[in-house]
């Protein structure tokens, strides 16, 4: 949907397609102006993203951003402030992927702590805490392989999700699902067999 291919519109000032986009809202000088600059922003992008999927979400999502910033703006060079733009979009979005890290890894933490507490409480009943031990145990066997093989290195072992990757080569994203499933259907069979 861009203009014709003989070039006229496409040779224009970076200043002179904002200003049209700008008085016309015609996204197709937004497009056109963004199309010189895309694979700038994907490497940008790239760059501290260091996931190709997600670089090429960001680069979507900071052409809708754009469309919501140039209006608002007065813009002298567009390249290095689309730069910038780009820079602050990526570590934006790495921020809050870790701040989401570190909340599950708190939420574990504190289910962690939680369950333990919960056995120290019939550390004076030892029949108690064995059946609890094997109810435990039967639980874990029960877990799909692997649920079980993360749960026991994260659990048990003590290792950290990086460290789980390593050692199984599981994406990230699994290990986290695995531990996350796993530590539920634990929690579910141990409330059947409790």
């Amino acid at each position: 949907m861009f203009f014709n291919s003989s070039g006229k519109e496409k040779n224009q000032s970076d200043a002179s397609m904002i200003g049209k986009f700008k008085s016309s809202g015609d996204l197709e000088y937004l497009g056109l102006l963004y199309e010189k600059y895309m694979h700038l922003v994907f490497g940008v992008c790239l760059k501290y993203l260091k996931d190709r999927e997600a670089s090429r979400d960001a680069t979507m999502q900071i052409f809708e951003k754009l469309i919501v910033e140039i209006p608002k703006r007065e813009i002298e060079n567009f390249k290095p402030w689309l730069h910038v733009l780009t820079k602050n979009h990526c570590l934006m979005q790495l921020r809050s992927e870790k701040t989401r890290m570190a909340r599950e890894e708190k939420a574990l933490e504190n289910d962690t702590i939680f369950m333990e507490s919960s056995y120290e409480q019939h550390l004076n009943n030892e029949s108690i805490l064995d059946r609890d031990l094997e109810a435990l145990k039967k639980c874990i066997d029960q877990l799909k392989d692997e649920q079980k093989e993360c749960i026991k290195l994260f659990y048990l072992d003590e290792l950290c999700y990086q460290e789980i990757v390593d050692s199984t080569r599981f994406e990230m994203k699994k290990v986290k699902s695995y531990i996350q499933n796993g530590k539920r259907n634990l929690k579910i069979c141990m409330e059947e067999n409790g």
